[in-house]
């Protein structure tokens, strides 16, 4: 959990779907794997931002919520930085929920091909998916995810997020 005095907002992460056979629960599986912002006082949501639809690699998106503020446009803006187990880093606007970026940790991220901004999807690639009737190989990142829940830090000198990263793959 993160909490800005500024916006009486408190900062989470959901889950991951269940059960892991994603064969077994159809859609979006809507409000698992969100970033939530939510009213301290009222417990209101003001924004939900879901990071994997369908999650079917069990990502459980609940770690590291990083509270900055830094320039966007011109402007300063507080942001939430998110890294999350799909090993994407997710880059919001902290007030509105407004995706500003969705950018691979690395290269070898393979589940997805890209976040299309415009949309906030991601763009999956089927050959590393789930489902029943195939087998992935070397699916990147595996269920540990990029980064878990490890502790993370921010130096606004800097504006660089420090955190830890895992390179595990899976079939």
């Amino acid at each position: 959990f993160a909490y800005d005095p500024g916006t009486n907002l408190v900062y989470y992460g959901s889950g991951n779907p269940a059960p892991w056979n994603e064969t077994m629960r159809p859609g979006d599986n809507k409000w698992t794997m969100t970033i939530w912002g939510r009213d301290l006082d009222t417990g209101r949501a003001k924004f939900g931002y879901q990071k994997t639809p369908h999650d079917e690699w069990d990502y459980a998106g609940v770690n590291f919520m990083g509270l900055s503020e830094q320039e966007v446009d011109g402007k300063l803006t507080p942001l939430l930085t998110h890294p999350d187990r799909n090993g994407i880093v997710y880059t919001l606007d902290r007030t509105d929920g407004t995706l500003f970026s969705a950018d691979k940790i690395d290269d070898t991220v393979n589940v997805f091909k890209k976040v299309d901004l415009k949309s906030g999807l991601p763009v999956r690639d089927p050959e590393y998916g789930t489902r029943m009737d195939h087998l992935a190989k070397d699916v990147c990142p595996s269920a540990m995810g990029y980064h878990n829940q490890g502790l993370d830090s921010y130096d606004p000198t800097k504006e660089l997020f420090f955190l830890g990263v895992n390179h595990i793959c899976m079939d």
